[in-house]
């Protein structure tokens, strides 16, 4: 899968249900202490980052998702055996009830 530099919350949930089937880790990144409800993050320390599988695929958020976008090319320099994105719209767009389904 080539990946790019932003994902939707929806490309998000979407992607992340088939990576895992994968065997593929999806991690959303907190860059700003500030956790979203409902669901699962990991606040940004790249100590810890670094002992993730190889090929984990990191997802950083923001408030509005300019932030973590302009630092992209920062993350994938220093996690180069991870895939990095951007999470569009960072935690002001993201909504708790949004969920997908199989087809």
């Amino acid at each position: 899968m080539k990946f790019p530099s932003e994902w939707t919350q929806k490309e998000f949930l979407q992607n992340k249900k088939v990576l895992e089937a994968e065997g593929i880790k999806v991690l959303l990144i907190d860059t700003i202490l500030s956790p979203i409800e409902k669901t699962d993050t990991v606040v940004y320390n790249p100590y810890e980052l670094n002992k993730e599988p190889r090929g984990s695929v990191f997802v950083f958020y923001c408030d509005s998702g300019k932030s973590t976008l302009n630092r992209l090319e920062e993350y994938k320099k220093r996690f180069p055996l991870y895939n990095c994105i951007s999470l569009k719209g960072g935690r002001g767009y993201w909504r708790i009830n949004m969920s997908v389904f199989d087809e």
